[in-house]
C-alpha cells in the first residue's frame, strides 16, 4: 500500500485555526470511504451533516485498486485523474475535507491499516435482496471495531 496522494481541498470555514500539532488530536475526524460515484456523494452529504454539527472535518479515503499484472505504483487510472475527480465531488462539502488516495492490493487491509480504531465511517452503496461488495466491506469494518454507517440507495 502506498499513500499516492493527500490533500486538504476545502479548508475549514468560520472556525479559528489551532496549531497543527493540537489540531490533530483535538478536532474529530469523520472518514468516507470511495466506493462510486453517487454512493460517496450520498456518503459524503451525511457525513457533512454530522460533521458540521460536531465541528468535525471529512476525510475522504479512497483505496485505489491496482491489478496485480501492473506495478502498484502505476495505477490503471492517473492519480492526477482522480485528484481533479475528487476535487469536484467534494467542492460543496460545508467543512474541511482532505482526500487520500491510496494506491493498494486489497481494499479491507488498506482501510484497517489507515483508519484509526474506533473512527466514524460512512460508505455509501447499493442495497440489494444480497449483500454487495460494499455492504460486505461495511460488515468487516464493523467486525474490525469501526463504527460504521451504510447509506444505501437503491
Amino acid at each position: 500500500m502506498t499513500l499516492a496522494i493527500e490533500k486538504i481541498l476545502i479548508p475549514a470555514t468560520g472556525r479559528p485555526a489551532l496549531p497543527a500539532a493540537e489540531e490533530t488530536d483535538r478536532r474529530l475526524n469523520i472518514a468516507v470511504v470511495y466506493t462510486s460515484v453517487e454512493s460517496t456523494l450520498t456518503a459524503l452529504k451525511e457525513a457533512g451533516t454530522l460533521a458540521n454539527s460536531l465541528g468535525a472535518r471529512i476525510e475522504l479515503v479512497v483505496p485505489q485498486v491496482v491489478p496485480y499484472p501492473l506495478p502498484l505504483d502505476s495505477p490503471p487510472v492517473l492519480v492526477e485523474f482522480n485528484e481533479k475527480r475528487f476535487r469536484v465531488m467534494v467542492s460543496e462539502s460545508p467543512v474541511e475535507t482532505s482526500v487520500q488516495i491510496y494506491l493498494c492490493r486489497d481494499r479491507f487491509e488498506t482501510l484497517t491499516s489507515v483508519l484509526k480504531p474506533g473512527s466514524i465511517v460512512f460508505l455509501g452503496g447499493r442495497h440489494k435482496w444480497w449483500p454487495g461488495k460494499d455492504e460486505r466491506l461495511a460488515r468487516k469494518l464493523r467486525r474490525a471495531g469501526y463504527e460504521v454507517f451504510f447509506k444505501g440507495r437503491k
